[in-house]
């Protein structure tokens, strides 16, 4: 029986019990696909990560990330606690206070992760491994309303209308008036299956948000709903928020130079997260962005697989 550390962080809060869990298993080299997928169920969290050694030896770890349901090639929330735990592994993140630059192989690519130490939560950002890009999407705003029990008048605000976008992992923006709309969808998945675009093996879920907040220091307030694959609802999706980054300039077109914005998300499962969106914009195209967060680390343990 082969023993491997495991470590679970909220990851995008900044203090226990809320963001989104994750759990990462620190040992990973000599498990199969198979099992990473059993052991992700047996977690039962909305991501379980895998580290193992990198193709690069300049690389920190190469990592491969599992909702309870599939494999995903790329996540925000995973790669923000994951960031973290390898600075706590090289015995710099647990005290004192500084700045680490790790790189994490990941599906999507390699992905280059900035770790802040301080006095409180531990912040991790990394950059956009992809820009956003469009999915072909046939929208028809009844039959998104229809599979998400919300009403047709309900979807859109402002400028603001449903469209398909991926940074690595497909989402469906569906805009919503305002909190109580975004409070009450819920989705039926035959339904939304019949409509939702396919990229490779996965589905489009739907990240249904508003220019209405909860928090006065939020730019947009955010629900991400994956019953397809195992998650009924994520507290906090980095995914989402960096494809979410296409809506912004469509709909929003921000000015030239940075631009940094808070999504809330998580709010109405009470576990609040907080996800900082950061666009650089030349010439009215985005060029480049970065999501970041705080992690807390709230659990260790040995796994036995």
């Amino acid at each position: 029986m082969i023993k491997r550390r495991y470590r679970v962080y909220d990851v995008f809060a900044d203090k226990p019990l809320a963001g989104n869990p994750l759990a990462v298993v620190l040992d990973s080299d000599g498990l199969d696909t198979a099992a990473m997928q059993r052991i992700a169920r047996e977690f039962n969290l909305s991501e379980t990560v895998f580290l193992g050694t990198p193709e690069k030896p300049a690389h920190s770890a190469a990592m491969r990330i599992f909702t309870p349901g599939i494999e995903l090639p790329f996540a925000g929330h995973p790669t923000v606690g994951a960031a973290v735990a390898l600075a706590e592994e090289r015995g710099r993140g647990d005290a004192g206070e500084g700045t680490e630059i790790l790189v994490i192989e990941e599906a999507v690519g390699a992905v280059r992760c900035a770790v802040w130490r301080g006095k409180g939560a531990t912040f991790a950002e990394f950059d956009l491994p992809r820009l956003p890009e469009k999915v072909r999407f046939e929208v028809v705003p009844e039959l998104v309303a229809a599979a998400l029990d919300l009403d047709p008048q309900e979807i859109g605000f402002e400028n603001h209308r449903v469209d398909a976008w991926s940074a690595g992992v497909p989402y469906v923006m569906v805009p919503v008036a305002g909190l109580a709309a975004a409070a009450k969808a819920r989705m039926d998945v035959d339904a939304w299956m019949k409509i939702a675009p396919h990229v490779g093996h996965l589905v489009a879920a739907p990240y249904i948000y508003c220019r209405e907040t909860v928090g006065h220091d939020a730019s947009f307030h955010a629900r991400m709903l994956a019953p397809h694959e195992g998650v009924p609802e994520d507290p906090a999706t980095g995914s989402a928020a960096a494809a979410f980054a296409g809506a912004v300039m469509r709909f929003d077109a921000p000015s030239e130079g940075s631009t940094r914005l808070v999504v809330e998300q998580g709010i109405e499962m009470g576990r609040p997260s907080k996800i900082r969106l950061e666009l650089d914009v030349e010439r009215g195209a985005l060029t480049a962005g970065r999501i970041g967060g705080h992690a807390v680390r709230i659990a260790e343990g040995t796994l036995f697989a």
